[in-house]
């Protein structure tokens, strides 16, 4: 099943949002965090911010 750009653009914006919110959380409880809300793999989660670091 092939996932739209948008969504995956939305998916990626909320990750790195969700992320500069809760800086002061240490970052596996951010990534537990967001694993339950958006149902994603912590890998998947690692992923999403590591790109999104090296966009930045």
């Amino acid at each position: 099943m092939r996932r739209s750009k948008t969504l995956l653009e939305k998916r990626k914006d909320y990750v790195l949002d969700y992320l500069n919110k809760n800086q002061a959380k240490q970052m596996k409880v951010v990534v537990a965090e967001l694993s339950e809300a958006l149902f994603l793999t912590e890998r998947t989660i690692y992923s999403i911010i590591s790109q999104g670091l090296e966009a930045a």
